[in-house]
């Protein structure tokens, strides 16, 4: 029996949402009764969100009741007025408990709300629901099932989060990234992922997995909604308006051989279409180093997950999955002075990456955002080792949707400055608008089988 697609062709945006609901407060009821009929269709298959006991919807709907009675004058609308915003189960919400997909006791594991989401709620976003992320945002799957191909990952942690955007079960969505938790993801569900500088959002009021390379960000259907968001919830958000060339480095050596065949060969194909359209692509032979990287970002994240734990594994060992149980075991293992220059590493990575780049004149770095697509089985939530060299750097990073590899989405992983969130996004905002002409000519659309 083939699996039935429950993505859609294009999620809605966030800005023509808006848009809509600055002519009527009336388009957002009107959107809400739309997204109850899609849950209904496509959520019992996709299970991206986490289920709850009360009327999802109609909390929902005295939740706009009451941001209309506060609003300001419609003249000066809020950034994101009314629009829906799933939340990766890590995030502390107020009157919603937090279980992070695990089986561990509620009560251990609940705090105050998370900056991000008050600072959305403030912008006038409205909470939808928590989404189903991996045990504590590591491997251990969760429910949820690539809208795409429900017989494939859907990638994680931000399972839920990437899913729900994919499905257009919301426009936005919360996710965290340790090693490739967004980008990944966002590749295999063909939606937008935005991992900002790493401390430009805030991880307070979010369970941490390892504090030195938690980034907080997020999912949309495209990038002119990533930089909405962006605008609302970086600190110091400056639109950019540098110069429009594009100098494109595509990191060449051990990093770039980690990438599956099919990975590669859409990589290849999109960088031709970049050069046709007018983009320079250069060659860059860096991080000659990525074996070792690679080690030290993998002891820093286990070490620190263990320091995470402690008590509550000390306590509670036999509620954790298998795979985060090992993590934390091997954390504990790492000597003090390991850890420490572990996180020391974090900084010359991004010095020897920022130096490469401005010896070639790169306005970003380009490769794949996933070594391919996403795998059959919900086992797995793939591999991320396309996306640890700039995590374990803190440098932005946008996934935007590139190609089809059968009939299943890839992205393109598009790597910026430190601080550079701002021209990043504008830099991504150009890529996407190539990519998707080429996409919409290819026709995506339903899927049924893939191959592998």
């Amino acid at each position: 029996m083939k699996p039935t697609s429950q993505a859609e062709k294009h999620p809605e945006s966030v800005l023509e949402l808006l848009n809509g609901f600055e002519q009527s407060p009336n388009r957002v009821l009107d959107y809400m009764n739309r997204l109850e009929r899609l849950f209904a269709l496509r959520e019992p298959y996709v299970m991206s969100f986490v289920p709850e006991a009360s009327d999802r919807f109609g909390r929902l709907r005295d939740e706009f009741s009451r941001l209309e009675s506060t609003s300001p004058n419609a003249s000066s609308p809020l950034p994101l007025y009314g629009v829906p915003v799933g939340v990766k189960d890590i995030f502390h919400v107020n009157g919603v408990p937090t279980r992070a997909g695990s089986k561990l006791p509620p009560h251990l594991l609940q705090g105050s709300e998370a900056e991000s989401v008050r600072i959305l709620r403030s912008a006038g976003a409205l909470f939808l629901g928590k989404t189903a992320t991996t045990e504590f945002a590591y491997f251990a799957a969760g429910p949820t099932r690539n809208p795409h191909n429900l017989e494939h990952t859907p990638g994680g942690s931000s399972s839920g989060s990437a899913a729900a955007v994919a499905a257009g079960l919301c426009p936005l969505a919360l996710g965290t990234q340790t090693v490739g938790s967004v980008i990944r993801p966002a590749s295999y569900c063909g939606v937008v992922g935005f991992k900002p500088t790493f401390g430009r959002i805030s991880t307070a009021g979010v369970i941490p997995l390892a504090p030195s390379v938690d980034h907080v960000g997020f999912f949309t259907s495209d990038v002119s909604g990533a930089d909405r968001v962006a605008s609302v919830l970086c600190g110091g958000w400056i639109p950019d308006d540098g110069p429009s060339a594009m100098v494109l480095g595509v990191p060449e050596g051990p990093y770039l051989r980690e990438t599956g065949q099919n990975g590669m060969r859409c990589f290849c194909q999109t960088c031709d279409r970049l050069r046709a359209e007018g983009c320079e692509i250069r060659p860059v032979q860096m991080l000659s180093d990525f074996e070792e990287i690679v080690r030290r970002h993998e002891a820093l994240v286990a070490a620190e997950a263990a320091m995470v734990h402690g008590r509550w594994f000390r306590d509670y060992s036999d509620r954790y999955h298998e795979k985060t149980s090992e993590l934390i075991r091997k954390g504990q293992a790492v000597a003090p002075d390991v850890l420490d220059r572990c996180r020391k590493s974090r900084e010359e990575v991004r010095r020897d990456i920022g130096e490469t780049m401005e010896r070639f004149g790169l306005s970003a770095l380009v490769s794949p955002a996933s070594v391919g697509p996403a795998p059959r089985g919900l086992e797995s939530t793939g591999d991320p080792i396309m996306n640890l060299p700039w995590t374990h750097a803190g440098l932005p990073v946008v996934s935007v949707p590139s190609d089809l590899s059968g009939e299943l989405p890839v992205g393109l992983q598009i790597i910026g400055s430190w601080m550079g969130d701002e021209r990043l996004l504008r830099i991504a905002g150009r890529i996407e608008g190539i990519l998707r002409r080429h996409l919409d000519e290819k026709g995506r659309g339903g899927v049924s089988e893939t191959r592998d």
